[in-house]
């Protein structure tokens, strides 16, 4: 692999484990309707994590 280049597959796999490093840190949200806990919809991950991406940084 040539330094600063990602395959499909080397980019999509950085992408899942961002998304899941940032539902961990920011844990799931109570659902007021159905009363329980439910995971963060990724639009909610970017408006509380606007930074840019892993995927960004390393390009």
């Amino acid at each position: 692999m040539k330094l600063g280049l990602l395959t499909l597959r080397e980019e999509r796999s950085l992408t899942v484990f961002e998304k899941r490093v940032l539902r961990t840190i920011f844990r799931p949200k109570r659902d007021e309707v159905a009363g329980g806990l439910r995971k963060l919809h990724n639009e909610e991950l970017h408006n509380l994590y606007s930074s840019l991406s892993i995927i960004r940084m390393i390009k």
